[in-house]
């Protein structure tokens, strides 16, 4: 008899359980996904978002994987961005989307806020360069414009750009990779800051509006660590490049200059790519999931209204 009502309590805990998760990601608009540079939708099945769509939408998400140009600037990829966001509402019947950009998506996500406000219910940056990267101005200085160093580098990564929008299905798309690494160098982030200014913190490693003034609520998160994970293949890179930055960092962008509206978290023992669940889902041990993170923010919103 113990056991029978051991186990009726277990089932009731799940059921229970199953009824609490139902709707728990369920935003009153679609969640709309913006890669970074170099990035994608999905290459030979292998999502950009790991497995972030399909955990979010099993709790009742709409969720939209964008693909822009993997290499281009900031503005350019905002156009494209715009264009797929207006075909999801024209798709799903929505007024408005919230929108989440990884990186340099950050940039891209805040140009259609920016210059499209009355669609856009949030907009939120992961690991966002916000304020700009050292790692960019470096790569920027050794690359004299007009020499033929720079022409060899844009020819390499236009080319790269290009095979990764081919193997995504996106081959029409066009690359710039000098106005990608442009966008990204601290002076074309303040360039493109003074344009599009919205949810953005007085200075760099403060808190920003949570609302802006153009009535979209703007968010943030990022990491602080490099090397989290001994079976991840990116982590002695991204080791290397945080050398170049000043203070703790996620690789490629500091702390400070991921801050973008209100700041949930800054400092996630997570690197850049831990951020989107790269590489294939490892991350630190002793950190939240970041799968788990997404989720906890769609309920955010969901209980936000939006």
């Amino acid at each position: 008899m113990k056991k029978i009502i051991v186990l009726s309590i277990c089932s009731l805990l799940f059921i229970f359980s199953s009824a609490a998760s139902a709707g728990y990601t369920q935003t009153k608009y679609p969640l709309v996904l913006a890669h970074g540079i170099m990035g994608f939708d999905d290459v030979l099945g292998i999502d950009y978002f790991y497995r972030l769509p399909t955990n979010l939408s099993k709790d009742g998400a709409r969720v939209y994987v964008t693909s822009v140009s993997s290499v281009n600037s900031s503005e350019q990829r905002g156009e494209q961005l715009l264009l797929q966001v207006e075909q999801i509402m024209a798709l799903t019947g929505a007024s408005k989307v919230n929108l989440i950009g990884h990186s340099q998506g950050a940039q891209s996500i805040r140009y259609v806020a920016s210059i499209r406000p009355d669609i856009v219910a949030s907009a939120t940056s992961v690991g966002g360069v916000n304020f700009g990267s050292p790692v960019a101005d470096v790569v920027r200085q050794g690359l004299t414009p007009g020499s033929k160093l720079e022409g060899v580098a844009k020819t390499a990564f236009n080319a790269f750009g290009g095979l990764i929008a081919l193997l995504s299905g996106n081959s029409g798309l066009p690359q710039n990779a000098v106005g990608a690494l442009e966008s990204l160098t601290t002076e074309g982030a303040l360039a493109f800051n003074l344009k599009y200014p919205e949810g953005l913190p007085a200075s760099q490693c403060e808190q920003g509006p949570m609302q802006a003034s153009n009535g979209v609520y703007y968010f943030s998160w990022s990491g602080t660590r490099t090397l989290t994970n001994i079976f991840d293949p990116s982590d002695a890179a991204l080791a290397i490049t945080s050398l170049l930055i000043p203070g703790d960092d996620d690789g490629l962008v500091s702390r400070c200059s991921s801050h973008l509206g209100y700041v949930l978290k800054d400092n996630y023992k997570m690197n850049h790519l831990d951020e989107v669940n790269q590489m294939i889902g490892f991350h630190h041990i002793f950190e939240t999931d970041p799968l788990t993170v997404y989720r906890q923010h769609a309920n955010r919103l969901k209980r936000m209204g939006l």
